[in-house]
């Protein structure tokens, strides 16, 4: 593990002076598209690998040799980006492997965030680890960074899944995880499983939810294996290598994963994500869902700031280059319209629990839902995969399994 540093060069969220952001317009919208009491969120995407896992589609390198230079250049985006973007009440660091960072690197970049933006004293900060990268001493070093939760990629308890996917950590490795993350003091943290993988049944994956029970976990991401055709995994499907589940059995994988967790008392918020209370909720993701505005900076990190969506070059030697050059690494730029503006909030709001907000709907777009959709609400009402409840047009279980359907009403 790398050298320990110091609990004096670890206080880098003091009350310090900020670095004033700029006056711009963009900045002035950006905060307004925030609802009231909340702020945008800040992304961080490192984009290093110890491996590349076969199922990724995520954009990340494999090696540390250009450690150093991308965090200079991440350090002059940020600079770039201060005047308009200037308060976050979250910050999520992720990748690629952020684990793969040393505690001094990522002092270092904590220290600068902090010079140059503004955070919330109750912001969520959260950093994504490989279970093969950390122990208790790396976990109580970046805790006392102002890191104060983690996501673990354990992914799967079985070594013969994880071989599958070519992770490069052991189902140990994975139970030592979690096991080090409360013995370093974090009592907010989260794992990512995998379900619906060739060789996986219902049987085995219904053990593994048995032992998060056993480990009180207090947030799970569930997420069904998507397999894209340029990675590896995906060119092996092509071949005939394997088969995938059938869609039948991929939706029985979902609806007994959500009545099992939530009868164990976990609230299934999000078509992935399921809480042990609303306090260990991912705040930060959650912005996504409800249409928050957030600042994505690194190689492939998105942004949005209430109308307008940007991109950031999908390459590291781009990205180096524009940055060198005081250019903004920004790729891709769409201004949305206000029909997609809509469907985005249908979309996105329907993977929740919380549903849509039917008089929240009508005084951002000007109409009601109820009345001009009525026709095709009724028989979703009808069929049980919405309900209403306190002027919340809400999915039912069903409702989230079809979640990316019901958008297009």
């Amino acid at each position: 593990m790398p050298t320990e540093i110091s609990t004096t060069d670890m206080q880098i969220f003091p009350k310090e002076e900020i670095i004033p952001g700029g006056q711009e317009n963009s900045r002035a919208e950006f905060l307004a598209a925030c609802p009231e009491g909340k702020r945008p969120g800040l992304y961080l995407h490192i984009p290093f690998c110890g491996s590349k896992c076969r199922y990724c589609n995520f954009f990340s390198v494999t090696g540390k040799q250009k450690i150093p230079a991308f965090l200079t250049s991440l350090y002059q985006e940020v600079l770039l980006q201060r005047r308009v973007f200037d308060s976050f009440d979250t910050l999520y660091i992720g990748g690629g492997t952020p684990s793969i960072l040393t505690p001094l690197q990522l002092a270092d970049l904590l220290s600068h965030l902090r010079q140059n933006f503004e955070f919330t004293e109750d912001a969520e900060v959260t950093l994504e680890v490989n279970p093969a990268d950390i122990d208790v001493s790396f976990l109580e070093q970046i805790r006392l960074l102002g890191i104060n939760r983690l996501n673990i990629g354990s992914q799967s308890f079985e070594d013969k899944i994880l071989d599958f996917l070519g992770r490069r950590h052991s189902s140990n490795q994975a139970l030592q995880a979690i096991m080090a993350a409360r013995q370093a003091g974090f009592d907010n943290f989260g794992i990512d499983l995998i379900y619906g993988i060739p060789g996986q049944n219902r049987h085995s994956w219904k053990m593994t939810l048995e032992q998060v029970l056993s480990l009180k976990i207090p947030h799970l991401s569930c997420y069904q294996l998507t397999v894209e055709p340029d990675t590896p995994l995906g060119k092996a499907c092509a071949q005939g290598l394997f088969k995938m589940p059938d869609n039948d059995e991929l939706f029985e994988f979902f609806m007994e994963t959500s009545e099992f967790l939530e009868d164990a008392g976990y609230c299934h918020y999000e078509v992935s994500n399921f809480a042990l209370g609303a306090c260990r909720i991912s705040r930060h993701n959650s912005k996504y869902w409800q249409h928050i505005p957030y600042l994505g900076l690194g190689p492939a990190a998105h942004s949005f700031d209430g109308k307008k969506r940007w991109e950031n070059v999908r390459s590291l030697d781009s990205y180096l280059l524009r940055l060198s050059r005081g250019e903004r690494p920004v790729e891709n730029c769409e201004i949305l319209t206000e029909d997609e503006l809509q469907l985005e909030t249908l979309f996105l709001g329907f993977r929740t629990k919380a549903g849509i907000d039917l008089k929240s709907f009508s005084e951002k777009f000007g109409f009601d839902l109820w009345t001009k959709k009525k026709h095709a609400l009724e028989p979703l009402l009808a069929a049980g995969h919405l309900k209403i409840t306190a002027g919340r047009l809400q999915p039912t279980r069903t409702g989230m399994a079809l979640a990316d359907s019901l958008a297009l009403l």
